[in-house]
Formats: C-alpha cells, sequence, structure tokens
C-alpha cells in the first residue's frame, strides 16, 4: 500500500448492490477512491472497523439550513382557520428576518452537525438568505453564502451551494416585507453576484444555481440564469409544482403549467432537477424524462407541511431518476426520506412493495438507497469521493440481519443510533457516534434559540 494511501476493512462493505465481506477501501492524499482490494497484506495494512458494515456517504440534495431554528416552532394552528404551507410559510419568513449573518452560521452548523451524524456526506444548500432583512445588501453580497459554506467546512461535510434567484412576490403581487432577504431584482446583478461566489468558492465548495420558483423569478431573468449555469456546466435546481396554488398562478401568468413552460423555453435538461414536483401531469413527467432531468423529493418536509406525496410510482415507469434532501430539516434523517418515498405510496395506494422492480428482496431497499445516494450526486455534479458511512451491526435496530438483509434492515429500520462513523474525503468527522464540536455546536444553537423564542 503506498505510504498516501489510507485503506479501511469493515466486517462488510457494501458495493455494486450488494455486501461483501473480506474487502478493503482505499483512499488517496486527495481523498478519493483509489482502489477496493481482498489482498492478504493490504489487509492486514487496512485499519479495521470491527463489528462495522460501510455504506456510501448519503446525499441531501436539497437543504435550508437556517429553517432548522423553526423546528419544532410550528406545529400549531394559526388564526387562519385552515393552516397549510402558506401559513407555515409566514413563521418561517418572521424568522428568518431574525437572524444576523452569526446567527445563520450557528443555524447552518447545527443543521450540518445533524447531517454528519446521519451519514449525510454532501448537502446540496439552496441558498436564498442573501441581504440584511430590509433588503440593504451587504458590502460583500454573498456574506450570508460564504457563512453558511464556512459552516460546511468547520463541520466537515461537503457543500454544494445553490445560489437562488428569486425577484418578486408573485406575478402582479405587492412586494411582501418578509422576502426582502431574498430578493435580487436584475439578473444582471444576480449572475454577478454568483459568479464571485464561485470564483470565491474554489477549494471551499461547489456552487450551483437554483431560480427558486416559477412564482418567483419572470421567465425572461429564468431564462439568463439557466444560459448562465449551462455555459459553466453548474447544476440548475428548481421548487416545481410543491403546491396546486402554485400551479394556478403559473397558468394565469403564462397559460401553462410550470414544467410545461419550462420545457417549452428548452429550460429543461441534464442539469436541472426539479424540487418536489409533486402536482404534475402524466405529460409533465414525460417532459422531465425526455430532458434527462431528476427530481429530488422530500418526505419528511412533504408529510410536514401537508404538500402531498411525490408520485414516485409514475416517475420510476417514466425513468426520471428521483434523488433526496432534507428541506426544512424539520428532521434530518435521509434514510427516513427514503423509507417514506415508498411508504407515502403505500397509504395513497393501499398495497405494498409499489416502488419495486419485481420480486428479488433487496431490490426495493436498493433502489431507494441509490436515491439517497448516487442519483443524489449526480443531481449536485459530486465527484467519486472517498465518502462513506458505517452502521454498527449490533444496533438494536437491525441486529439479526443476514449479509442479504442487511441493506433492508438499514433503509427500513435502522435509526441515527445505527450510524458510528462518518468519513468524507478519507477523514472521520464522526467516530463512534460523536463528532469532535458536537458539544460546543449544539451550545453556540441553543444561545441562538434562546435569542430567538425566549
Amino acid at each position: 500500500m503506498p505510504e498516501t494511501e489510507n485503506g479501511w476493512l469493515p466486517d462488510l462493505l457494501y458495493r455494486d448492490g450488494k455486501f461483501e465481506s473480506g474487502v478493503a477501501l482505499f483512499a488517496g492524499a486527495n481523498g478519493r477512491t483509489t482502489r477496493f482490494s481482498r489482498e492478504p497484506e493490504d489487509l492486514r495494512k487496512a485499519e479495521r472497523l470491527s463489528g462495522r458494515a460501510l455504506l456510501p456517504g448519503l446525499v441531501s440534495a436539497h437543504s435550508h439550513s437556517f429553517q432548522r431554528a423553526i423546528r419544532g416552532r410550528t406545529e400549531r394552528r394559526t388564526a387562519a382557520g385552515r393552516d397549510s404551507f402558506w401559513t407555515w410559510r409566514e413563521a418561517m419568513y418572521h424568522t428568518a428576518n431574525r437572524l444576523s449573518p452569526d446567527d445563520v452560521y450557528a443555524v447552518a452548523r447545527m443543521a450540518f452537525l445533524e447531517m454528519a451524524l446521519s451519514g449525510i456526506t454532501t448537502v446540496g444548500e439552496f441558498h436564498y438568505l442573501h441581504h440584511s432583512p430590509d433588503g440593504t445588501r451587504y458590502e460583500d453580497p454573498n456574506l450570508l453564502a460564504k457563512y453558511v459554506v464556512q459552516a460546511a467546512n468547520d463541520v466537515g461535510v461537503r457543500i454544494v451551494l445553490l445560489r437562488t434567484a428569486y425577484a418578486r412576490a408573485g406575478w402582479q403581487m405587492a412586494p411582501n416585507p418578509g422576502q426582502a432577504r431574498f430578493i435580487t431584482p436584475s439578473a444582471d446583478t444576480f449572475l454577478s453576484d454568483t459568479e464571485e461566489l464561485r470564483q470565491w468558492a474554489k477549494g471551499r465548495a461547489s456552487v450551483g444555481v437554483a431560480p427558486h420558483s416559477v412564482r418567483a423569478v419572470p421567465l425572461e431573468y429564468f431564462m439568463r440564469v439557466v444560459e448562465y449555469a449551462t455555459a459553466q456546466r453548474m447544476p440548475i435546481h428548481m421548487h416545481a409544482a410543491e403546491q396546486p396554488a402554485e400551479i394556478d398562478a403559473c397558468l394565469n401568468e403564462h397559460g401553462v403549467r410550470p414544467i410545461e413552460l419550462l420545457q417549452r423555453h428548452g429550460l429543461l435538461g441534464p442539469l436541472f432537477t426539479a424540487i418536489h414536483a409533486i402536482h404534475v401531469t402524466e405529460e409533465e413527467i414525460g417532459f422531465l424524462a425526455q430532458a434527462g432531468a431528476r427530481v429530488c423529493a422530500c418526505p419528511t418536509t412533504e408529510r410536514n407541511l401537508g404538500d402531498g406525496a411525490v408520485p414516485a410510482d409514475k416517475y420510476r415507469e417514466h425513468g426520471v431518476p428521483i434523488c433526496l434532501g432534507s428541506d426544512s430539516n424539520v428532521q434530518i434523517d435521509l434514510l427516513e426520506d427514503a423509507r417514506e418515498l415508498e411508504y407515502h405510496l403505500r397509504m395513497k395506494k393501499l398495497e405494498r412493495a409499489v416502488l419495486a422492480c419485481g420480486t428479488e428482496p433487496e431490490n426495493l431497499a436498493h433502489s431507494l438507497f441509490e436515491s439517497a445516494t448516487r442519483v443524489g450526486a449526480a443531481s449536485l455534479q459530486a465527484g467519486h469521493e472517498a465518502d462513506f458511512f458505517t452502521v454498527d451491526s449490533n444496533d438494536p435496530a437491525i441486529a439479526g440481519a443476514s449479509e442479504d438483509s442487511l441493506l433492508s434492515h438499514i433503509v427500513f429500520s435502522a435509526g441515527r443510533s445505527a450510524i458510528r462513523d462518518t468519513y468524507v474525503a478519507g477523514k472521520a468527522i464522526v467516530q463512534d457516534g460523536r463528532h469532535a464540536q458536537q458539544a460546543e455546536i449544539t451550545e453556540e444553537f441553543r444561545t441562538v434559540q434562546r435569542k430567538l423564542w425566549s
């Protein structure tokens, strides 16, 4: 084994859709996986991970880290009579406008710490806090984005900062003061700010773009952003068809539904990921399939907000890949998101194993795990670095699993307690269920929460 290479030998290692024993993983000094080996000399030199199964790192392709601050604070009725995404949104705006730059950093660190503890190694951060609460630009227009990137770097998780374009409250709608932090009226300004961030981020993070939604970004603005991102081969993410009201607004403004609008103007493609994409027609699913686009489902948030269930069975029939996101971070557990993708359909269709392809016992678990790993990495254009996590094979939630059933145990039954170690680029950021900065990060977050909610 070369001196610049590190290796790990777990009891079981997951690759190519199955667990194998007697296999070590090796990574170079650059943090990229170099090889797998069964050679006795290699096995002797590799670090022994006894009682552990090793799996590829999880990828949360859609996160709003600042929303970690409102967890547990919106689970009540408001004076609106009927509570929905739209009433929750106003509570979210209220909190967003009370966060200082230092608060944004502290809350992001807490969210990213939880991700690391749950086996997430890469996050796509859909970032739209750009300005001061009254909309005044900071001297550095990317100040808050840089704080969020620094938070991820300090925790050790890999981040793709999806810089979000937000230009208006909606078609023919008066400005919403709660959105002042988000708004960049000019496409030129948004693009120049994004390019500045992209240059700064080299070596720290990757950068993509995220036109927030059809309601928040006029078509001409959207087209400018997509043209820029396509030329730079950057990921393009957008909220789409999350709520029926969004569909109605698009029909009123453009005469067509959101995904059809994007298809008509050539804005869909393999760089594009539609976030949520719940309220869609068969034709729109076909447009996404033809374009080679992806969908990002966020089941724990979608159930919390009452958004509806992503029609994952229809996407699968058309060959549209689905990745997963923790979104509002009301619960950070991507394995829960994976199982809920299936469970929401079971509740809706009154049948089991809806997303299974055939009768092989592990194919459903493998498919859901692919959504939580490989598809998310492709959506964010993440590489093949040595990012992985381990589970304790003796954890009560999965104890007794056989080699053939272990993935199903992990996907459908494992809790956070089963996840013991998380490695990013070959570096341990969580060991034996603890992060080195865990106490300090948690206490700083508590301080922010006391300020916000006392």
